[in-house]
């Protein structure tokens, strides 16, 4: 029997603000529990919200990078829910009239072709606390540290067919998002998370009930768990059952899906206007005025590269998945007189070593795009070998010293002077006659060895190019 897969994703996303949507309580990570409260995000009588300006400014940001129709008027509603980490029993959100629709974005699909994922709304809202179940044997304990932290919520149209579609989706939401520093997107400290709704049906017919996943922190969890409800609505309805409406956990250890609680319908959260907050304009001015602050979006910048730096495509995705690293390429090239693929090289591989090595961002690396440029350059001139380079970039690293300087301080420079070589090379033949009549009589690989011991004697200065040149030379004449 065929199947259609159909999924929705609910991505919420953390906003970029010091202090929490409504109040001037402070969003500092890590902090001891319930230090960062006050009287309004306890929702305690009496108490009133104050909208943070800057979240709505971080909204509209991932509204524009989303390409999303943003409302002019739009409202605030009460969302009675009644869990024991929202302290207020209820969440403010946006229910019939969000600050904006539709939007969307372009993925590539395994097959080289693309499509396109088109949202269905954005929504400013607020997250509850945390509830920690494995603090003591007997008590859950709540931290409301995160209540009242400032949320988009982020929902696709049930347009996406596959998990790795969803994961490909996420991954370049996120991307979309850090650059444009509407978040950090840690999904760690659950500043992205995503639920996603999953239902099956036979092509052409209704969409089929649905099963919202949840607790799932990781694009690998996201994908397999997708994968885990797409056969076990398969397993179910082959087998004559109905699938049940309802809200599972991903258990990372099983790997499976289980039942949280039945899906909540819109009535059982008894919406109603947020009576304490005016509606939400968002003028003409307001958006030209965040749209002027706007960085060149990721995949704008992948195209940008391949076109204008003739950049293989692996390379420009690669270098794109930090927007430091990818303007640090950028700098760099512009110094090294027109060579980008050098530039890449460097960066996707020493640098990225040790940016890894070191859990540093190249911000704090001490190489700045002035010294690998010139570093680059020593080597495109011949001054120093690419293995000698390495070296000079772990000296830079250490230091903090240019790469000329060190070349000149360590006497690193490769040694070029065609009369001295011919010196070295003629003693190291003299005293290893083997490999020269191996190569009079047709072995050319033997020449390797001369080459190996001239670099030897000249401790790795002597310049390789013409270690070959005046090596061949000096063999012929014998």
């Amino acid at each position: 029997m065929t199947w259609q897969t159909v999924i929705g994703l609910e991505i919420h996303v953390q906003l970029a603000t010091k202090t929490k949507l409504f109040c001037g309580c402070s969003l500092a990570f890590g902090d001891a529990p319930n230090s960062h409260t006050c009287p309004t995000c306890l929702g305690l009588p009496g108490s009133l919200p104050i909208l943070n300006k800057g979240a709505v400014d971080k909204a509209i940001l991932a509204a524009l990078g989303l390409e999303c129709n943003i409302q002019e008027f739009s409202k605030f509603d009460r969302k009675t829910i009644f869990y024991p980490d929202m302290p207020k029993a209820f969440q403010t959100t946006q229910l019939d009239l969000p600050y904006c629709l539709k939007g969307g974005l372009e993925i590539p699909l395994q097959d080289g072709n693309s499509k396109f994922i088109e949202l269905n709304r954005i929504h400013i809202e607020e997250d509850a606390g945390k509830s920690i179940h494995d603090h003591t044997p007997e008590y859950s304990c709540i931290d409301l540290n995160r209540a009242g932290t400032p949320l988009v919520e982020i929902v696709t149209e049930p347009c996406i067919e596959t998990a790795k579609e969803a994961t490909t989706f996420l991954n370049r939401l996120r991307m979309i998002l850090i650059y444009l520093g509407v978040s950090d997107c840690e999904m760690s400290q659950g500043n992205f998370r995503c639920d996603a709704n999953v239902s099956i049906r036979k092509a052409g017919e209704k969409l089929g009930n649905k099963t919202e996943i949840k607790n799932m922190n990781s694009f690998s969890n996201i994908e397999d768990a997708i994968n885990y409800e797409i056969k076990r609505h398969k397993k179910v309805l082959e087998k004559g059952g109905k699938i049940e409406e309802e809200t599972r956990l991903w258990d990372v250890e099983k790997k499976q899906t289980r039942a949280m609680r039945s899906k909540e319908a819109v009535n059982d959260y008894r919406y109603f206007p947020e009576p304490d907050l005016p509606p939400l304009i968002i003028n003409q001015e307001w958006i030209n005025k965040i749209k002027s602050t706007m960085v060149e979006l990721p995949y704008k910048k992948e195209k940008r590269f391949v076109e204008e730096y003739n950049l293989p495509q692996y390379d420009a995705e690669v270098l794109i998945q930090d927007r430091l690293l990818a303007d640090y390429f950028e700098n760099v090239v512009a110094k090294i007189n027109g060579k980008p693929k050098e530039a890449s090289n460097w960066i996707m591989g020493e640098i990225n070593r040790w940016l890894k090595e070191l859990k540093k961002d190249i911000t704090s690396l001490g190489v700045d795009a002035k010294n690998l440029a010139e570093l680059i350059n020593l080597v495109g001139d011949d001054t120093i070998s690419n293995q000698v380079a390495k070296q000079v970039l772990e000296m830079m690293i250490q230091t903090g010293k240019s790469a000329k300087l060190i070349v000149d301080e360590k006497g690193l420079a490769q040694e070029s002077n065609t009369e001295e070589l011919i010196s070295i090379i003629n003693k190291i033949i003299d005293a290893n006659p083997a490999p020269l009549e191996d190569f009079k009589s047709g072995n050319k690989k033997a020449a390797g060895f001369y080459v190996g011991q001239v670099m030897k004697a000249s401790k790795g200065k002597a310049n390789p190019k013409i270690v070959n040149q005046v090596l061949m030379q000096e063999l012929s004449k014998r």
